[in-house]
């Protein structure tokens, strides 16, 4: 079982929790100067790397607030959480160099 750190409530078991996508989206500044095209990769596109990714997600059954997580993807572990508005942290990387993957 997962344990994710709600940046307002502490620690709480992952079942409590709910997946919002990718983190640091920015909308559009003229959305009504997009076209469909551009709407299209505005709301369906993202990143999905291999490694830490920035996430956003709700406490469910908590405080019911919207955060950010910092989730490794190859290991699902949750390596930083933070609230909107706040700077991504910087995090050491999570393979050591020379380290396989």
């Amino acid at each position: 079982m997962l344990l994710v750190n709600c940046p307002w409530c502490g620690p709480r078991n992952e079942t409590e929790f709910r997946y919002g996508g990718q983190a640091h989206v920015p909308y559009p500044a003229d959305p009504h100067a997009l076209d469909d095209a551009e709407w299209a990769a505005y709301l369906f596109y993202r990143d999905n790397p291999k490694g830490p990714f920035a996430e956003r997600w709700m406490h469910g059954t908590g405080c019911r607030r919207w955060f950010n997580a910092v989730r490794d993807t190859e290991t699902y572990r949750i390596l930083a959480t933070y609230r909107p508005g706040d700077p991504r942290p910087d995090l050491p990387p999570t393979h050591p160099a020379g380290e396989r993957r």
